[in-house]
């Protein structure tokens, strides 16, 4: 991401930074500006859903030190013993198909891990900054959804796994938060698209991009009016930045593009930036999928003076390139 985008007032003092999912697709865009802006960042991942392939470019990084490790266990030595001035929490598995492959994990990543962390931030006095999701929200009955909404959730279905372990992070960092002063944020993260998704976790954009480079059949779900809020992943990264050195707001803050597209445009427009002879096929809505997913930004201006600016086209021109070349097209 571009620091240049970032308002004067930014200054963070360069520190020690602890990145949980650093092998990920946000993690590691996330570790990259970290390192841009000057600080020291050890990254953990067990790379259940991580790639190491993403953050290969860091190996000769000097401030960069990568952790093989699993945080449903008891912290590793390296990260329990350590001192460091922020942690961010981005482990868990995060799109459909991982976290219903992985259930049991998705369910401790989020709850034993998260407890584990706050843990260390209590006892080294660090600040945490907890990653949760637009999915707290359900199939929402308000739209847009503002962070004062509390959600239309199945806390039995297919995506409870994820759902309700994300209700629970948001539960834990603020009762460590009230009850220990511990320094938390949350952010509530709708979709994100950019370089690095993995091409076969199931989210819409890199099913897409994949099915149109490769001439497929594009399967849109249902009859794809269903919408989606897509921001692109330079964006979500400065706004994670921003909130992190916000001074004293605990509660959740939304982090997305208000600019809301149905899934079946959404196919054209891809197919047609990728100059794709694909064919768009219907397949049934899976359970749970939520109908319309759009982020009330009004907390997010008025608190980080922060909005979206790179528009959709635009992102999904540098992700379709992106994908291009990682497939040797």
């Amino acid at each position: 991401m571009n620091l240049a985008n970032m308002p004067a007032s930014f200054n963070p003092k360069p520190g020690r930074v602890l990145v949980t999912g650093a092998a990920g697709f946000l993690g590691s865009h996330l570790t990259d500006a970290l390192l841009a802006i000057g600080h020291e960042v050890t990254g953990v991942d067990s790379l259940i859903t991580g790639s190491k392939d993403n953050i290969a470019h860091l190996a000769s990084n000097n401030r960069f030190k990568f952790v093989h490790a699993d945080l449903c266990q008891p912290l590793p030595s390296d990260i329990a013993n350590a001192k460091f001035d922020r942690i961010f929490h981005l482990a868990s598995p995060a799109s459909p198909v991982g976290y219903v492959k992985h259930q049991v994990v998705t369910l401790k990543i989020n709850s034993l891990a998260t407890m584990n962390l706050l843990e260390l931030a209590e006892r080294t006095g660090a600040r945490i900054f907890m990653a949760s999701t637009s999915e707290c929200y359900g199939d929402p009955l308000e739209h847009p959804q503002k962070e004062t909404y509390w959600g239309h959730v199945n806390p039995n279905g297919m995506r409870s796994m994820y759902d309700e372990a994300k209700r629970f992070m948001e539960a834990a960092a603020m009762a460590y938060h009230r009850e220990r002063n511990v320094d938390t944020r949350l952010v509530r993260i709708f979709n994100t698209y950019g370089p690095r998704l993995a091409l076969d976790d199931g989210r819409v954009v890199p099913a897409f991009i994949k099915q149109a480079l490769t001439h497929q059949p594009m399967t849109v779900q249902g009859d794809g009016s269903q919408t989606r809020s897509l921001c692109y992943v330079d964006d979500e990264i400065r706004g994670f930045l921003l909130l992190m050195e916000c001074p004293d707001y605990h509660l959740p803050v939304n982090i997305g593009n208000p600019d809301e597209v149905t899934v079946l445009h959404l196919a054209h427009e891809i197919r047609e930036l990728a100059n794709s002879r694909s064919i768009i096929t219907h397949l049934p809505l899976p359970p749970d999928d939520p109908k319309q997913r759009c982020p009330d930004i009004a907390l997010a201006k008025k608190l980080l003076d922060w909005q979206p600016t790179i528009a959709r086209r635009q992102g999904l021109e540098k992700t379709v390139a992106f994908y291009r070349q990682k497939l040797g097209l």
